[in-house]
């Protein structure tokens, strides 16, 4: 074996150790957390490569990180802070991106995937919390949808098309996965 697999090796070993956890509905947020989490670095080159060569923009998109990051250690102490930590942290992140490339680029649909979390992650005793964050989402919508002012940097229609394709799909995707971790949390509450 060579030494840098070793490392390689106790790195994936603490990496899942990490995310790890019994409930499942904790594991569940982890498991988006770190998805989430792996996308981020890449996020300039889906950029680069749907948009145009302007990345620089993307940087600000690394503020969410350490939220991401803190869902599985802020679970361990409070299970219920944790999963509520990550679609506020999507939320947050979002608002973040439409500021920095307006709304033009359809990054706002993010927020759809934060709200269904806001529903997915909690128990029906908890739904107090589904609320609140399905209202936090709508809230950034509804209120701040067009009042962002001026972009950190404006692209052009054809560059706004390419942010809009990716957003789509991006979100699209997220959603569709969140969708396969609920099949997977029911298949076990159902036995099916």
């Amino acid at each position: 074996m060579a030494v840098g697999s070793g490392k390689l090796s106790r790195f994936w070993n603490a990496a899942r150790t990490y995310f790890a956890h019994d409930d499942p509905l904790v594991a569940t947020a982890n498991l988006v957390a770190l998805v989430v989490l792996w996308n981020q670095p890449f996020y300039p080159l889906y950029v680069y490569w749907s948009v145009g060569p302007d990345i620089a923009p993307t940087c600000y998109t690394f503020i969410s990180t350490p939220f991401f990051l803190a869902v599985p250690a802020l679970a361990r102490v409070n299970g219920r802070a944790g999963r509520a930590l990550l679609p506020l942290a999507g939320i947050g992140n979002t608002v973040l991106s439409a500021k920095v490339f307006g709304v033009a680029s359809g990054v706002e649909i993010f927020l759809l995937p934060c709200v269904l979390l806001g529903f997915v992650l909690f128990r029906p005793t908890e739904r107090v919390i589904s609320i609140v964050i399905a209202a936090a989402g709508l809230l950034a919508f509804t209120a701040l949808h067009g009042h962002y002012g001026e972009p950190v940097h404006t692209y052009s229609v054809e560059e706004y098309a390419g942010f809009l394709k990716m957003n789509a799909l991006s979100a699209g995707t997220l959603t569709a996965f969140i969708g396969l971790l609920v099949m997977d949390l029911i298949g076990r509450r159902v036995g099916g």
